[in-house]
């Protein structure tokens, strides 16, 4: 098999690979961020006005204990596959977060 990228280059890719992962983390973190926050702003009007009832706290807590460990059950090992502790990766999702 062809090796495509020459020697001298290949020391580049262990440093960009993290960064493009950050960036793109980064872009779907900040706008998953802000459709949660339309979303929550929407239901806070639909209660102001009286088309929704907010649940009580307790039935809250509930869903919670319910939800809570499933949902960390499966990220769990998509956060394991992130470059977290890579220093590009690091700048990549802030530049994301920032700019995206």
């Amino acid at each position: 098999m062809a090796n495509f990228i020459p020697p001298e280059y290949a020391w580049i890719i262990p440093i960009i690979a993290p960064f493009i992962i950050g960036l793109i983390v980064g872009v779907i973190v900040k706008k998953a961020l802000k459709l949660i926050i339309a979303l929550v702003v929407l239901i806070i009007f639909l209660a102001v006005i009286g088309y929704m009832q907010l649940p009580s706290l307790e039935e809250i807590a509930k869903a919670a204990l319910v939800y809570l460990p499933k949902i960390w059950a499966e990220a769990s090992p998509i956060v394991n596959i992130l470059p977290y502790s890579s220093l590009t990766f690091l700048l990549g999702l802030a530049l994301g977060l920032w700019k995206g």
